[in-house]
């Protein structure tokens, strides 16, 4: 039966405990220490990303309201520095006539707020007076209206003591 000899009533003698292989290895790479400055990689791409959305979206926004100008061959082209002030003349409503579209009436807006012919005047002077003294007015015309809408418009612009007005068209694009 059991080859091993105990007196009786004595238990065996316990057993010695195997070491488990993952206490005798020691860990190779030891944690290093806390580093405090600051990571600026992610910074920097996140900072490029939203410099080419800038890049690629600036050129397509307007100001003032969207408006279908006329477009001509050979003018002057401004760039926009964001001191013109923009005044918008739109079509509103309308039908298409025997030849082309025909407008029911007109609307006027000086940048993005809308102005009627009692307060055309006073809103351009308003934003004439709110960057430097020299700023310019632009008017869109909507290439739908009849000219004599846009012209009422410069008419109540001069009341108002403007002494020049510029008007915008689209480039005639060579394909």
């Amino acid at each position: 039966m059991s080859t091993m000899s105990t007196p009786e009533g004595t238990p065996p003698p316990p057993r010695r405990k195997k070491k488990k292989i993952h206490d005798r290895r020691h860990l190779k790479v030891k944690a290093g220490a806390i580093r405090s400055d600051i990571n600026v990689t992610p910074l920097v791409d996140v900072v490029l990303v939203l410099l080419i959305i800038f890049m690629v979206v600036t050129p397509m926004i307007t100001r003032g309201m969207p408006v279908e100008q006329p477009i001509t061959q050979y003018h002057d082209k401004k760039s926009d520095s964001g001191e013109q002030v923009v005044v918008s003349v739109t079509c509103d409503g309308g039908k298409m006539g025997a030849i082309h579209w025909e407008c029911a009436g007109s609307r006027v807006f000086v940048g993005s707020e809308k102005a009627t012919e009692e307060n055309l005047g006073e809103l351009v002077v308003k934003e004439m007076r709110k960057g430097s003294g020299n700023r310019e007015i632009h008017i869109k015309g909507d290439k739908r209206l009849n000219y004599a809408a846009v012209r009422a418009v410069m008419q109540k612009i001069h009341e108002a003591g403007v002494p020049g007005v510029a008007l915008g068209s689209e480039e005639l694009k060579q394909e």
